[in-house]
């Protein structure tokens, strides 16, 4: 892969994006509705917008970024499907109706055309302007809503009772309620006629026929995050494009771009690689990049969602970090951290390489452009685009990384292990304390070469005296005397305890 200078990928949210757009959508569904003379908008207007303020409550920022005005009363419907659904005989609650004819043209390649209310010929096809037959196919399109207890696989229950009875799944926008309940919206096709009351009885023959129960206990998580977790097998990782929805970028690389996007209801980030850079390296690096994140399951390292693997359409999914990286939270802000939470934030770290380090992965390009946060502030190890499993026979690739935080022994192409990472967290721990981008006055490449002849940033005068003892443990040129992250995470404990003890006694005195 080439090496390029600069920040890495970071899944900041852009600041406008969250309950703003909510409470928009909510207003603009409340207008809609007076003006297109809704009889609950007309009676009681006050009843009807106390109404969308709690039933918008309940709900995910997620679902309003699905509304669309022009279709308010889905709201009300939505509503009242949830308002059934905690009446124990009546779950779960489903609602079928049909949306559209969809026609497809057979010879395009994508089959993404839509050809309604297109002429066709007595041969089933459709003629052109130059009267050339095109062979179309014709699919209904159907909407399926259920409403239940949220559940522990109610997204996998969902699916196996669709695809039982023939249907496909086209979309589906999947929702939590902040008191245990599922909306769950399936856009299907494969049922035959436009008429919903046969589809309506099938599905409800197909719930009595089912294992397990609709009424389990109440969960915080979704159930999609839950069946999520709980795949293990490698084809369970493989996500279907049309159920991704893709939104607007916040990161670019050498080879491809960094969104933020919605999966089955779900905040997720979204590596998308440019089709037009594909070679057989890059796409040996992308299914190196699968291979370790499907291995990994920590606190401490961003979640694997699934990927897109289908040429040249290539992506990766993962949780999406409300909190951004750490490079833009020193650096941006100009945060100048606490010595506790700085400490707080070195812990995570150690406690997530160690985790990785334990299962033979070296990270390769540690900085705080590739560490991020959720929202309670919990740092995570991220973009896995150039780690690699430990070789104890092969030769890992030269010059491999970002130069600022590059371990010597990789700028001198010389053998490495993962004591490399520990000489970039030692960066990362510097950066931490001084809230400055490493050799800022320098170039990266002369930077690197510095560091090759012993350079090092300068240490600050008034750190913590443990904590600038570590940093050059870490970065010594020697990696056999630089520390372990388990014997790192050990100091670093050790410290933040005796700290919070002492804050805690200037307290009582």
């Amino acid at each position: 892969m080439d090496l390029v200078e600069g920040v890495g990928e970071s899944s900041s949210p852009p600041r406008s994006f969250g309950s703003c757009a909510v409470y928009d959508i909510k207003n603009d569904v409340y207008n809609r509705l007076v003006e297109t003379g809704n009889t609950e908008a007309v009676t009681n207007p006050e009843l009807l917008r106390e109404q969308l303020d709690s039933h918008f409550a309940r709900l995910p920022a997620s679902y309003g970024l699905d509304i669309h005005v022009d279709k308010a009363e889905d709201v009300l419907l939505h509503q009242k499907i949830l308002v059934r659904a905690k009446d124990p005989d009546n779950r779960p609650v489903y609602h079928v109706r049909f949306l559209e004819n969809y026609w497809t043209r057979l010879d395009d390649a994508e089959g993404q055309h839509d050809f309604n209310d297109i002429p066709t010929s007595k041969a089933g096809g459709s003629l052109n302007d130059e009267g050339i037959r095109h062979d179309v196919s014709h699919s209904l399109i159907h909407e399926v809503i259920f409403s239940t207890i949220d559940k522990p696989k109610l997204l996998s229950q969902l699916s196996a009772l669709l695809s039982d009875i023939g249907l496909n799944i086209r979309e589906a926008h999947v929702f939590s309620t902040t008191d245990g309940y599922s909306l769950d919206v399936f856009v299907v096709d494969g049922w035959p006629v436009e008429d919903t009351k046969a589809l309506h009885e099938e599905l409800g023959k197909a719930i009595a026929r089912s294992e397990g129960t609709w009424s389990g206990s109440s969960h915080s998580k979704s159930a999609i995050e839950k069946t999520i977790v709980a795949r293990s097998k490698p084809e369970d990782w493989e996500i279907d494009r049309r159920l991704l929805k893709i939104g607007e970028k916040i990161a670019s690389g050498s080879c491809g771009d960094l969104y933020r996007g919605m999966y089955l209801g779900m905040d997720v980030a979204i590596k998308v690689l440019r089709s037009e850079h594909l070679n057989d390296t890059l796409e040996y690096e992308f299914a190196q990049e699968i291979a370790i994140l499907r291995q990994v399951q920590h606190t401490n390292v961003v979640r694997f969602i699934g990927a897109c693997t289908n040429s040249p359409h290539l992506c990766i999914i993962t949780e999406y970090m409300p909190g951004g990286s750490l490079y833009e939270y020193l650096h941006k802000n100009h945060v100048v951290l606490k010595l506790s939470q700085l400490i707080s934030f070195a812990i995570d770290v150690c406690n997530g390489m160690e985790y990785l380090h334990q299962n033979n992965i070296i990270h390769r390009d540690l900085k705080t452009a590739n560490l991020l946060m959720d929202l309670n502030n919990v740092v995570k190890v991220a973009d896995f685009g150039v780690a690699r499993f430990q070789n104890n026979g092969g030769v890992m690739t030269a010059e491999t990384g970002t130069y600022r935080w590059m371990a010597p022994e990789i700028i001198n192409h010389q053998p490495y292990d993962q004591k490399a990472d520990v000489f970039s967290f030692a960066i990362v721990l510097w950066e931490l304390l001084t809230a400055k981008v490493p050799y800022d006055t320098m170039t990266p490449l002369q930077a690197a070469l510095g560091v090759r002849q012993g350079l090092r940033p300068e240490l600050p005068e008034n750190a913590h005296p443990r904590l600038l003892d570590l940093i050059q443990r870490c970065w010594v040129a020697i990696p056999s005397d630089r520390p372990s992250f388990s014997e790192i995470k050990v100091e670093l404990e050790l410290l933040l305890h005796e700290i919070e003890d002492t804050i805690e006694a200037s307290k009582g005195s």
